[in-house]
């Protein structure tokens, strides 16, 4: 068997696989985030251990662990977790929505050097430009610094007592040279830094360390557990679902929004706000546009109006066409492909005629309208897609997948019920680590619908999307 653990922004989740990628158990746990200021995020990494724990004790009370031979790790990315020289957490984590330190991205990012080797634009949540507030503003813990680890490396600190990251989550850092897949000695030296303070590299599918024998003996594991390197959450959700080769894609709505696409070649175009980082398997690549807020922002309007987010989409019943009600979802800044950490969001051409569910209609065509700045973003750079599959809790709703699909003129595939998301991945990668597997295990999951466009509402969405565009440019300078 395998294990798949994905530590999420608002939960870890451990999954349970046999060697026939069946899911045996699985189990989740709670976290929290703090924001203690305007564009901050963190979270405590304690409580991330405790959630691993937690999760872990559930699947040994669901199903014996005796023949586990894999462990695989997925996790939020970009977070900046700061250790001393005796492994102690010396500040909260800044998590991957905590833009404060979008003065020291945008000073990192006017330098070339650092879009030529990494491949991407300095965004504010990348963890170099948080590593240098850090070091402005909090001077005698940047001292202190030893060791700088992502969220899913903390966790595998724990597990395995190895300093050790892989090639998805590192292209995230700012500090990867991403074409060759190995730290660049001159990005981090333009931080202060050198590889002292990063971790090893390793592929995702490969051997990054074994399970330390107290924790094996815990909750009744062999002494031999293999722990994969595993991937960042998005590249590890699409080895769940099967995104592996150039042409694929996925649509993830969660909390945030990402549009995912396998690439066979390196070919970054830092200029358009896609993201380019290795894939979570070893000579493939991926792109893809974030937004920043997606069922986060249809989230934030239903508690606005005392309502919940499956009852305001629930009732919509056939698409509609665009109205003048329009949203822009940058609740906390924006990424593709404005790179825009201070624009906010807005309602406009609000009128009489508004109600609740036009309202709720307007925060699902206006993701809709960001998917599609990330999908134009993206075929700028020459991506090409023939597949695309709806992934995330948002992809329950019919009507958020049929505006998708008519804005993008492509038809949006829907897997039979199941989860393939980042700790499904990880469990495929634990395979992988444990028995020499590779790609061709990372399968497309059975697909249980496909969501056609709505050819008549093609020129409308269209139309509405210019609109869209128009008003981010309107608005940009007034939040």
């Amino acid at each position: 068997m395998f294990i798949g653990l994905d530590l999420g922004t608002s939960g870890l989740k451990a999954l349970l696989i046999d060697e026939d990628q069946k899911v045996i158990a699985e189990a989740t746990a709670p976290l929290t985030v703090s924001r203690p200021a305007a564009g901050w995020s963190e979270q405590a990494p304690a409580d991330w251990l405790a959630a691993a724990s937690a999760a872990m004790d559930g699947l040994a009370a669901a199903s014996p662990l005796a023949g586990v031979k894999g462990i695989g790790l997925s996790g939020q990315m970009h977070g900046a977790t700061l250790l001393d020289a005796a492994d102690d957490v010396l500040r909260p984590c800044m998590l991957w929505n905590d833009t404060r330190s979008y003065q020291e991205a945008a000073a990192l990012d006017a330098a070339p050097l650092w879009r030529e080797i990494s491949g991407n634009i300095v965004f504010p949540g990348f963890t170099a430009p948080k590593v240098m507030w850090v070091q402005k503003n909090e001077p005698e813990v940047f001292d202190k610094l030893a060791k700088v680890l992502l969220p899913k490396d903390y966790l595998r600190l724990w597990l395995t007592g190895e300093y050790v990251s892989e090639m998805s989550d590192a292209a995230g850092t700012s500090w990867l040279d991403t074409g060759k897949r190995d730290w660049s000695d001159a990005l981090l030296a333009g931080s202060d830094l050198s590889r002292d303070h990063m971790p090893s590299l390793v592929e995702g599918a490969a051997a990054s360390g074994t399970l330390r024998k107290e924790l094996a003996d815990r909750w009744g594991l062999p002494g031999n557990v293999v722990v994969a390197g595993g991937g960042g959450d998005n590249a590890a959700s699409a080895v769940g679902v099967g995104v592996v080769n150039a042409g694929e894609a996925f649509i993830s709505l969660g909390t945030s929004g990402v549009l995912f696409a396998a690439s066979d070649a390196y070919q970054p175009d830092p200029a358009t706000a896609v993201h380019t980082f290795c894939h979570a398997l070893p000579d493939t690549w991926h792109q893809m546009g974030v937004i920043l807020a997606a069922t986060d922002a249809l989230n934030w309007y239903a508690n606005l109006v005392g309502s919940d987010a499956a009852t305001l989409t629930g009732t919509l019943g056939e698409l509609r066409r665009p109205g003048r009600a329009m949203f822009l979802p940058y609740l906390g800044g924006e990424r593709t492909p404005h790179n825009d950490a201070q624009i906010r969001g807005a309602f406009t051409g609000l009128e009489h005629a508004t109600d609740q569910a036009a309202g709720a209609v307007a925060v699902l065509e206006g993701v809709t309208h960001a998917v599609k700045d990330s999908y134009d973003a993206l075929a700028s750079t020459g991506t090409k897609f023939e597949r695309l599959i709806a992934v995330g809790g948002g992809s329950r709703s019919v009507y958020w997948l049929q505006a998708i699909a008519t804005s993008l003129d492509m038809p949006v595939q829907v897997p039979v019920a199941g989860d393939f998301g980042g700790a499904f991945g990880a469990a495929r990668l634990a395979l992988m680590a444990a028995t020499g597997a590779g790609a061709e295990i990372a399968t497309i999951p059975e697909i249980s619908k496909v969501v056609e466009p709505v050819k008549e509402l093609k020129s409308a969405f269209a139309d509405a999307h210019a609109r869209y565009r128009d008003s981010y440019q309107a608005l940009r300078g007034l939040s």
